[in-house]
């Protein structure tokens, strides 16, 4: 299942109150060309998250859900490179890394089951700073469930996970 942010059209400038919307967004004119081939002159709607805390949660999810296939093996770590710090991709590589090496070293098919199948049941955030989120998934797999805390920074209008601890 993959995370869909919901978004809408509105009027004005992308702010939103941190109340999560001030009801509902009116619809703008869009834009027609007419039979010479020219525009009406109106503008197309502009399209921005619903909220910033659903924006946040539904790349939460995701970024979760592409880890859990990293480390099960299936996913390859350079579709989060864009996503998710440095440093952060660093650990998740070597603890893939490590995780590969022990299933061929030892062969044990307990470590085989390790992180396959992994769903997100829930995701919760929480604004610490303006810009700033931190958030935790419960991650079920065939073996276990697991919790994963993430820390999330907006940096020139991208959101970027700094923090990314898998239990």
């Amino acid at each position: 299942m993959t995370a869909v942010t919901p978004i809408r059209a509105v009027e004005g400038p992308a702010t939103e109150s941190r109340q999560g919307g001030a009801g509902p967004a009116k619809p703008l004119p869009v834009s027609t060309p007419t039979r010479s081939g020219q525009s009406t002159g109106a503008t197309p709607p502009s399209l921005r998250p619903v909220s910033e805390a659903a924006e946040v949660r539904a790349i939460t999810r995701g970024t979760v859900q592409a880890s859990m296939e990293v480390l099960a093996g299936i996913r390859p770590i350079q579709q989060l490179a864009r996503r998710l710090d440095p440093r952060c991709l660093a650990s998740l590589q070597h603890r893939a890394a490590l995780i590969r090496r022990e299933l061929t070293r030892t062969g044990n098919p307990a470590l085989a089951r390790l992180h396959r199948n992994s769903t997100v049941r829930s995701v919760r955030v929480c604004e610490v700073a303006d810009g700033i989120y931190e958030a935790s998934a419960v991650v079920v797999d065939d073996v276990r469930a697991r919790a994963v805390a993430v820390r999330l920074e907006r940096s020139k209008q991208v959101w970027r996970v700094v923090e990314l601890v898998i239990g």
